[in-house]
């Protein structure tokens, strides 16, 4: 009987949660997350001096231009940095331990954080190639990840 049993061995317990999607707040993060939702993956362009942005901002880190287009990006990189996560810190994630949480250096010069895909732990490398790829989460909401490429 589930009544029996403890509250973390319940079979109401054992379904896990969805998956969280982000949630910003502020327009320019927004913009982002809804261009990912077409398969691909758009940076900022400054306006002034030409440099890529990621996180998205309203400013130009390097000349301070407020100018900006949005700009597909090759979706090729290289690993820059990562770590193993062995523990799920949202219950969403426990079927998935233990993964790959990287820092992707894309060939435009942003780096992101995103979550390494498809690769055994023991292949990754500093320098590895990868390449985009999304996720869906929930029924409609497509985040980007990576794989070697």
């Amino acid at each position: 009987m589930d009544e029996d049993l403890s509250p973390k061995a319940r079979a109401a317990a054992a379904a896990a949660p969805a998956k969280p999607r982000p949630r910003p707040q502020d327009p320019v993060e927004q913009e982002f997350w809804k261009r990912c939702q077409d398969g691909h993956l758009y940076f900022q362009k400054c306006g002034g001096c030409g440099s890529w942005r990621h996180l998205p901002r309203y400013m130009c880190a390097r000349c301070g231009s407020p100018d900006f287009a949005w700009e597909q990006s090759s979706g090729k990189g290289t690993v820059f940095s990562w770590t193993v996560v062995h523990q799920a810190l949202h219950p969403a994630f426990a079927a998935d331990i233990p993964y790959v949480a990287a820092v992707v250096e894309l060939v435009e010069g942003v780096r992101m954080a995103t979550r390494l895909i498809d690769c055994p732990i023991d292949a990754v490398r500093l320098d590895l190639p990868v390449a985009l790829a999304f996720e869906t989460i929930g029924e409609d909401f497509r985040l980007p990840v990576f794989r070697p490429a």
